[in-house]
């Protein structure tokens, strides 16, 4: 084996990032980042669709270490977010520590040498002693189980694969999807395609999105004083704070959210039936909130309807509604999200003894405190299982995941620990009252959503505030609900006769993923 780097992370978008910025601060330089694109950005590099943007404030949608004074927008578009992303990569001179066209096809642990083989396509592996599985959840285009999906001979695009060479000019265009990105692609589309037929399974609850240029002198007061952005954002902060009382749980709020999304529907929708049909049958905050001025109005453009007939199957020139009605198109536009909450990992990853994390969480993805896996030792993940906000920017909770990992690697390097381990039994007890906490919150109510399994297990959302996750972080307990082993010491020594053969000399490839439909937690 190559002597392993101190720290491998795996993915170049905000988590990514963010992680090597805080290694960087914390004074650990030994470590590499590799993307599997030719270049940065993650979410944002690939989310390029016309109208792709933020429904959080871009001040609360950065990291708290790096203010960016420069917004022009409330809620910035997705090529000020991708420039604000690469700014921090220049700042912190980490173009260095990236190597693109690294595409990272499997984790292993060596328990003997207490390291992760990182293997890559077409490349030699690397070896780690600690590995940031930073690929983020939005990374795995999600696309609906439609009968005849793979017959239509159209164009066919994805939100997440958007094809700009493709003219949708004078085009008939269907769009499947009515969720975050649909409502901003389809007043796009609606300017400028022939005709478009949107399919509704199910509606969101809307609300109006209070979108305002910056100005330069505010610019320039958050150039020159550097504490008025911290003031701005901890005003956005406790605003969204507050939201989670309407939307986390069904309270006396949870009404007032829907009558602020009601009274914005009926002023912009003027036909009653219309309206009805755009009506959510489920309590706001069950799926997620839509913020949107647009939408509304789009959809009432005499060049676009609205379809809310189950889709019984994809032909070959269109799609077919349960009434039996086939429509014709020129392309369908997939805006049907990403695979979170089913795909597993995103990559093998075999731990200790063989164990294998995808078949572990095959039913549903589960971690301690959603940054670490016992069983999986220095392996540490960014928006992990259950740290989802449903009323406040991720990146709030990506921060307070970032310090706690970045914790993690200093203990392993500063005291040359062989391995940091989680206890299961910690991770037993942290998950049991989690999902207790989550069945009091409107996710858990009785809509279908991205949040949940197919039987209903929330792998995505934190029940509670932003507040509550970033001390549940910071109160980690290393020395109670973490093993320590030394490098060199006895225990590391039994195991390492328990592990079996070395695999210094010629590393083995990773044994193939076992089928279990167990889900331990």
């Amino acid at each position: 084996m190559n002597e392993p780097v101190s720290t491998v992370i795996i993915g170049a978008g905000f988590a990514g990032i963010g992680a090597a910025i805080r290694l960087q601060q914390s004074g650990i330089d030994d470590f590499v980042i590799l993307e599997r694109a030719d270049r940065a950005g993650g979410t944002w590099r690939d989310n390029t669709y016309p109208g792709a943007a933020c429904d959080i404030p871009s001040r609360l949608y950065s990291y708290s270490f790096a203010p960016n004074p420069d917004w022009p927008h409330t809620y910035s578009g997705s090529a000020d977010i991708l420039a604000y992303i690469e700014s921090m990569i220049g700042a912190h001179d980490l173009h260095r520590r990236i190597r693109f066209g690294h595409n990272v096809s499997g984790l292993c642990y060596d328990e003997l040498a207490g390291a992760w083989e990182v293997s890559l396509a077409d490349r030699a592996p690397l070896y780690a002693r600690t590995v940031v599985l930073a690929s983020g959840p939005l990374s795995t285009p999600g696309f609906p189980a439609i009968e005849g999906i793979e017959t239509y001979t159209g164009k066919r695009m994805h939100s997440a694969e958007w094809d700009h060479g493709y003219d949708f000019a004078g085009k008939r265009i269907a769009v499947i999807g009515t969720g975050a990105s649909a409502v901003q692609i389809i007043p796009e589309l609606v300017r400028t395609a022939g005709h478009v037929t949107v399919y509704q399974r199910t509606p969101g609850w809307v609300l109006p999105r209070l979108n305002r240029r910056i100005s330069p002198p505010m610019k320039h007061l958050y150039r020159a004083v550097p504490g008025a952005q911290s003031v701005a954002r901890a005003g956005w902060y406790f605003g969204h704070e507050s939201i989670a009382l309407g939307v986390v749980w069904n309270t006396p709020l949870t009404r007032l959210v829907e009558k602020v999304a009601k009274a914005h529907l009926r002023n912009q929708v003027r036909d009653p039936w219309q309206r009805r049909q755009l009506t959510p049958d489920y309590r706001a905050g069950c799926k997620r909130l839509l913020m949107t001025n647009d939408y509304y109005p789009a959809l009432q453009r005499d060049n676009c309807r609205l379809v809310t007939w189950p889709i019984a199957r994809i032909c070959e020139n269109g799609i077919r509604t349960a009434e039996g009605v086939e429509r014709r198109f020129d392309a369908i536009v997939f805006a049907t999200g990403f695979e979170v909450s089913k795909q597993g990992t995103p990559i093998p990853v075999t731990g200790r003894r063989g164990r294998n994390l995808a078949a572990e969480w095959s039913h549903g993805a589960y971690a301690y405190k959603s940054f670490a896996v016992s069983g999986y030792p220095n392996l540490y993940f960014t928006f992990g299982p259950n740290s989802g906000p449903g009323h406040n920017s991720a990146l709030v909770y990506m921060e307070a995941q970032i310090d706690a990992i970045v914790t993690a690697i200093s203990l392993i390097l500063d005291r040359d620990l062989h391995s940091l381990d989680v206890f299961e039994p910690a991770q037993r007890t942290f998950n049991e009252r989690l999902q207790r906490r989550l069945r009091d919150t409107t996710w858990n109510s009785g809509c279908r959503s991205w949040y949940l399994t197919e039987d209903g297990f929330n792998a995505t959302m934190f029940p509670g505030f932003a507040s509550q996750y970033i001390a549940q972080m910071r109160g980690i307990d290393f020395t109670r609900d973490f093993r320590a082993i030394a490098r060199g010491s006895d225990e590391q020594k039994s195991r390492s006769r328990d592990a079996g053969p070395s695999r210094r000399v010629v590393p083995a490839p990773c044994p193939p993923i076992p089928r279990s439909p167990a889900r331990a937690r």
